[in-house]
C-alpha cells in the first residue's frame, strides 16, 4: 500500500467481528514472561518488563551423576544454593517456572528411572513447592527439548517425576516439555507422550519461532508472515489438541524470540551464512509477537533471551540486554508492559494481513485500548482512518526504542467522529475513556 493512502474501516467495525472470548483473558502483566538462566539472572534488572521467569534449571546440578542420591536441598551437588538463587527473585516479585533439565544427566545413569525420578520430583516440589516454607517456585517444567530421549524413555520418566511432584505438592504446578502434535522430533516430544496421564500435568508447553529458513541462514521474519511453514500454526494445532483431549488445561509458550547482533558471521563454519534481524525488528516483533499470543487461546508467553553476548548465530544474541544493557527490545518491552500490564485482550477489531491489525485491551476501569500497527517487515508507513470508535481519545503512545518518553504522534479529527493517525510496523496504542 502506498505510503498516505487512507483507510476507511467504519464498514469492517460495523460487520461481522470476533466474538469477546467467552473466558477473561489474563492480564498481560500476568501473560509476558522471560527465559533467565540460575545465577546470571539479574532479577531487578529485568522487573520492568515482566514478572514471569522461567528458569533453566540443570537437575545435572542437582544430581551429578548419581540420580539415585538426592542432593541436600536448598544445596545442589555442585553448590549452588536454590534458596538464595530462587529468593532472590522472589524478593523481587518475580513468579518462578523451573523447567527441570533432566537432559542434562546422562541416560545411561539413571540405573532405575522411575524410581529415582519419583524421587527428585517429590524432593524438589516438598523443598520448592508453594506449599513449603520458602514457597520459591510456583511450576515445574519435565525436561525442555528432551529430543535425544526416545518416546517411550521419555514417557516412563514423565510419568514417575509427575507422580513424585503430585506426591511432594500437589499445589506445585506440571508442565509438559516443549510438545508438538506431529511425531517427535529433534527438539519436542510428541503430545501422545502425556496424554494418557491427564491428572499428571497442569500445563500443556510449546515452543514457537518464526524461522522462514532452516540451515544455512536460520532466517526469521516478522510474526504474522503467512510464508511461516511453522509459527503459529503449531500453537493453534496443540490449543485444537487441547480442547479435544485435555479440555481446561492452559497452553503456556515457553520460547519465543529473535536474534539481534552488531556483528556479522563468521566467515567459516555452521554460522557463516546467518542471517539475523536488526535492534529494531527485534523490537517491533517481540512486541508484536506477544500482542498477537495474546490474542490466541494460550494463558503465557515467554522471551527468549534475557540477555546475550552479541555473538552471530542461533539464540546467540535473542537477548533483551546485551552485556546486561539494554537492547530496543527492552524499552519497547517495558514500555508495552506500562500500558498494557493493567489490561487483558478483548477482540480482535480488525484483521487485514499485509495491511493493518487492531487489538482491542480493556481492565476494570474506564479505560479502552487499541494497539494496531502494520502487519509485515517492510518498513511499511501509511495513514489510517478510524471510525466506530469506542470512546474518546485520550492518549496515543507509540512503541519507543530507548528510554526516553515515547512518541506521542498526531491524531486529527475530521469532524465526524473519525481519526486519522499515521500507523508503521511499531505498535501504536490509542488510550480511550468510555463515551
Amino acid at each position: 500500500m502506498p505510503p498516505g493512502l487512507a483507510i476507511c474501516l467504519a464498514a469492517l467495525w460495523a460487520g461481522a467481528l470476533p466474538a469477546p472470548a467467552k473466558e477473561a483473558r489474563p492480564l498481560m502483566r500476568d501473560f509476558i514472561g522471560i527465559n533467565g538462566h540460575t545465577v546470571q539472572f539479574k532479577p531487578e534488572l529485568y522487573r520492568p518488563v515482566c514478572g514471569l521467569v522461567r528458569d533453566y534449571h540443570p537437575v545435572q546440578w542437582d544430581l551429578g551423576g548419581n540420580p539415585a542420591e538426592l542432593p541436600a536441598f536448598p544445596l545442589a551437588k555442585n553448590g549452588v544454593d536454590w534458596n538464595h538463587v530462587y529468593g532472590s527473585w522472589r524478593a523481587k516479585g518475580w513468579n518462578i517456572d523451573a523447567c527441570l533439565m533432566f537432559e542434562t544427566v546422562k541416560r545411561a545413569d539413571w540405573k532405575d528411572l522411575e524410581s529415582d525420578a519419583r524421587a527428585y520430583g517429590k524432593s524438589t516440589a516438598e523443598k520448592f513447592g508453594p506449599s513449603g516454607k520458602r514457597k520459591l517456585v510456583d511450576a515445574v517444567e519435565i525436561g525442555n527439548e528432551p529430543g535425544k530421549w526416545s518416546d517411550a524413555d521419555y514417557t516412563r520418566l514423565f510419568k514417575a517425576m509427575a507422580e513424585g511432584v503430585r506426591t511432594g505438592d500437589p499445589k506445585l504446578k506440571i508442565v509438559t516439555c516443549n510438545l508438538t502434535t506431529g511425531k517427535s522430533g529433534a527438539y519436542e516430544k510428541s503430545v501422545t507422550c502425556v496424554a494418557p496421564f491427564p491428572e499428571l500435568f497442569d500445563v500443556l508447553n510449546l515452543h514457537t519461532y518464526a524461522q522462514l529458513e532452516g540451515w544455512p541462514t536460520w532466517r526469521q521474519s516478522f510474526p504474522e508472515d503467512p510464508k511461516l511453514p511453522r509459527h503459529l500454526q503449531d500453537v493453534e494445532a496443540l490449543c485444537r489438541w487441547r480442547d479435544a483431549h485435555a479440555p481446561g488445561k492452559p497452553v503456556w509458550i515457553t520460547e519465543f524470540g529473535y536474534d539481534s547482533s552488531t556483528k556479522p558471521p563468521a566467515k567459516t563454519g555452521d554460522f557463516a551464512r546467518w542471517i539475523g534481524v536488526t535492534d529494531t525488528q527485534q523490537a517491533q516483533w517481540l512486541v508484536r509477537s506477544l500482542l498477537v499470543f495474546s490474542a490466541m487461546p494460550v494463558e503465557r508467553a515467554c522471551i527468549y533471551f534475557f540477555n546475550d553476548d552479541d555473538q552471530p548465530g542461533v539464540h546467540a544474541s535473542a537477548g533483551i540486554t546485551r552485556h546486561f544493557q539494554p537492547k530496543p527490545a527492552y524499552h519497547a518491552l517495558a514500555h508495552l508492559q506500562l500500558v498494557l500490564g493493567e489490561y487483558r485482550f478483548h477482540r480482535i477489531v480488525t484483521d487485514e494481513p499485509g495491511r493493518l491489525r487492531v487489538q482491542e485491551y480493556r481492565n476494570d476501569s474506564t479505560n479502552i485500548i487499541w494497539a494496531m500497527w502494520s502487519p509485515t517487515g517492510e518498513g511499511r508507513r501509511f495513514t489510517a482512518t478510524l471510525a466506530n470508535l469506542p470512546g474518546q481519545l485520550v492518549d496515543a503512545q507509540r512503541m519507543p526504542r530507548a528510554a526516553d518518553p515515547p512518541a506521542r504522534p498526531p491524531v486529527t479529527r475530521d469532524g465526524t467522529g473519525q481519526v486519522n493517525v499515521q500507523v508503521d510496523e511499531s505498535p501504536l496504542y490509542l488510550i480511550f475513556g468510555q463515551p
